[in-house]
């Protein structure tokens, strides 16, 4: 059986998305001001969106380990991640920043990353509702 046919798949993909939050949210928050400098992003930005993953990384890993998982948190988080990516784009797109060639890469990343979450979170939420159907 693969991690994909795997009845904790939607769980896996919830505990990815929380460590990969975690990631961010640290290096964000520990290496503010020298990615403020190789990315061209304020400090401040870095520093706000860092506290944020943090606690968004708390309640996917608390929401992770509930049994069931309960399907309307799964749902705000496949929105969020969705809205994520959204933003992430915006911001590029609107000019507010000026962004290194690798700080427009540290956005695109993330934006990319979430979408992958957010499909994949979508994914386990059908495989969750066809396992309780069945």
């Amino acid at each position: 059986m693969s991690l994909f046919d795997s009845p904790r798949f939607l769980r896996y993909v919830l505990v990815a998305d929380a460590l990969s939050c975690v990631a961010t949210g640290l290096a964000q928050l520990l290496f503010a001001s020298m990615l403020a400098q190789w990315l061209a992003l304020p400090g401040n930005l870095l520093v706000g969106t860092g506290w944020f993953l943090l606690a968004y990384a708390a309640v996917v890993g608390f929401i992770a380990t509930r049994d069931p998982i309960p399907s309307g948190f799964v749902w705000l988080f496949v929105a969020g991640n969705v809205a994520w990516a959204i933003l992430c784009v915006v911001v590029l797109a609107s000019g507010s920043i000026a962004p290194t060639t690798l700080g427009v890469a540290w956005i695109l990343g993330q934006a990319a990353v979430v979408v992958v979450l957010a499909e994949l979170q979508w994914t386990g939420l059908r495989r969750q509702a066809v396992a309780s159907w069945a």
